[in-house]
């Protein structure tokens, strides 16, 4: 290789370096928190369907299906916010919205992690199987819904909720009753966090035209998560007493309603930094459940 070779090499490998990084932001991988509000439910699941004992082999596919999923729900929701991201504060410097990458590159992004979370779904049973289409139309149709509707955010519970029953699936080859009761929390609780979400970027949403959760309840935005953090509970309580879970569960609850609680006093106030705080707080409310599921199955 002569010394022109490695001049010409290294602008191309810094452009390689600066794509792969635009790739890694388009995703998310450095703004975890979407990838712990998607497993939660899913783990709650998997240990309740497996009675405190899942497969480890099915664990695992389900994490690195949750990692690619929200990864790609990152990338479709961007092509599909393109024209909006760059007039909000918060979002302006997206990959896609500042010009870094191209809407093709998004959607090649989308479609290379759906192919990989589906090769993972393989390795489950068929009707799992059948289920992951469920979940990949659903992680399609979110990001465009907040265009017609003022709930996208029950899109997303359903998107961030649909593996319960294919954790249920994959381990029992069938869906109880109650297994739907859980799904049901898990759109409750996207109800709750992606509306503290949306608190903070409500003014913006207004001037461009998104909708949302937050603008619906405008200044009952505050009451109207405070009740559904205690209809959130009242489900998690009915998921405890459907399963035959003990002491440990509720003490979790409990755990959980403190929380709750410090979340209302978060938003109070409505100050978007605050209210961005509350969202974020969720993902200890997840752990703080799947932890109590786990002490209660030792």
């Amino acid at each position: 290789m002569s010394l022109s070779d490695v001049k010409l090499g290294a602008p191309q490998a810094l452009r390689l370096r600066e794509r792969l990084y635009a790739y890694y932001q388009l995703v998310r991988l450095h703004r975890p928190i979407g990838i712990f509000l998607l497993m939660w439910p899913a783990l709650w699941a998997l240990w309740i369907a497996g009675a405190g004992q899942p497969p480890w082999s099915i664990v695992v596919i389900f994490v690195l299906g949750v990692v690619l999923m929200r990864s790609a729900g990152c990338a479709i929701n961007d092509y599909a916010d393109r024209d909006f991201d760059g007039h909000v504060r918060r979002t302006q410097m997206r990959p896609l919205a500042a010009g870094v990458i191209t809407p093709t590159e998004a959607l090649g992004v989308f479609v290379v992690l759906c192919l990989l979370a589906f090769g993972l779904a393989l390795l489950l049973n068929w009707q799992t199987v059948a289920l992951s289409f469920v979940a990949l139309v659903l992680a399609v149709i979110y990001p465009f819904m907040k265009r017609f509707t003022h709930l996208p955010q029950v899109f997303l519970g359903a998107a961030f909720g649909w593996a319960v029953p294919m954790a249920f699936m994959a381990i029992n080859g069938q869906i109880p009753g109650f297994a739907w009761i859980i799904f049901i929390g898990a759109v409750v609780w996207a109800l709750i966090y992606d509306t503290q979400y949306a608190m903070v970027d409500r003014e913006d949403d207004l001037k461009i035209g998104i909708k949302s959760t937050a603008i619906l309840f405008g200044r009952h935005d505050r009451l109207v998560v405070g009740l559904l953090q205690v209809v959130m509970l009242g489900i998690l309580t009915l998921v405890g007493w459907s399963a035959g879970l003990g002491t440990a569960y509720y003490v979790g609850l409990a755990v959980a309603a403190v929380l709750a609680v410090y979340q209302q006093w978060l938003i109070h106030a409505r100050e978007p930094k605050r209210c961005f705080q509350a969202f974020l707080n969720n993902n200890y409310y997840g752990m703080v459940v799947f932890a109590a599921l786990v002490i209660d199955y030792l």
